[in-house]
């Protein structure tokens, strides 16, 4: 798949246009997949915090990978994301995202 592919299917997810759009990708069964060797790895660890953990470990490079696709375009990468700016140029300071133009930080 191209990126302006990629994009074409991220810009129909995000206006509405077409919401099965995700129906065919299989992102689920590999987070779930990823997940359980995680909580594998873990075993015999006490964890209180997992739920943040994960989420910040997935968030990350999610925002890094749309603002990407976007060019750095705030605007449009919360558009995407279905956030507020002001929302994820929040999240980009706490999971300390280094913006440079015209490349985002991996």
């Amino acid at each position: 798949m191209t990126d302006s592919a990629g994009e074409n299917k991220i810009d129909q997810a995000a206006s509405g246009l077409n919401k099965n759009v995700f129906k065919d990708f299989a992102l689920e069964d590999l987070v779930h997949s990823k997940l359980e060797s995680f909580i594998d790895q873990i075993k015999g660890y006490e964890m209180n915090d997992l739920y943040p953990i994960v989420l910040e470990r997935v968030e990350r490079p999610l925002i890094q990978l749309v603002l990407k696709k976007t060019r750095g375009n705030q605007v449009r990468a919360a558009q995407i994301l279905g956030i507020n700016r002001n929302t994820l140029r929040k999240k980009i300071n706490q999971l300390k995202i280094k913006i440079k133009k015209p490349f985002i930080e991996e």
